[in-house]
């Protein structure tokens, strides 16, 4: 099982192949779990998303369309679970089970996020570990609600674009070059 989540990437044929367009409902939890789950920071979002992106450019099930609004939406909403977790949990929760969290931690988290917590949610979405940790942190942080969701649905839009415009890009010059070859 682990071995196929992290080549998941080099996995997307073989699911596409098999599950036909239920792939639409496996990427949409992938995301979902990857940017909703502090605990799932390893699932291979970017990556995945630049294969995406490139397969849309080479299958015809798959519509690039289709998949952005689809994944943009999966993003949004993981990053919502994400913050509301850090909102209810919070490090309270993390400082009754661990001895780790002090309570000067929790201030510090706190003026960060009032100072910074836009900027870092936007970011996030590109840093792969932090990607799963920030909107917990801004949860727990007390990051203004209408905040948070601007800046998590302009980095859910803006990571989701890139990186597969990137792979539809890349995927469209490698068939052009295959097929020069030919």
């Amino acid at each position: 099982m682990l071995d196929f989540l992290f080549q998941l990437e080099q996995m997307l044929p073989v699911l596409l192949a098999e599950y036909g367009l239920w792939i639409y409902a496996i990427l949409f939890l992938i995301i979902f779990a990857e940017t909703g789950f502090v605990f799932m920071f390893f699932l291979p979002g970017d990556s995945l998303l630049i294969a995406i992106g490139a397969l849309c450019s080479t299958s015809p099930i798959l519509h690039l369309h289709y998949m952005l609004v689809l994944l943009i939406i999966a993003s949004i909403l993981g990053y919502s679970v994400n913050y509301y977790t850090g909102q209810k949990l919070g490090f309270s929760y993390l400082h009754r089970h661990s001895r780790w969290i002090k309570p000067e931690y929790l201030s510090k988290t706190n003026a960060y996020f009032t100072k910074h917590g836009g900027k870092t949610i936007l970011v996030a979405r590109f840093i792969p570990l932090v990607r799963s940790f920030a909107p917990f942190a801004a949860g727990a942080g007390h990051m203004n609600k209408t905040s948070f969701m601007l800046y998590n649905i302009a980095g859910g839009i803006l990571w989701i674009c890139v990186l597969l415009a990137i792979g539809y890009g890349v995927g469209n010059t490698i068939s052009f070059m295959a097929e020069e070859l030919l």
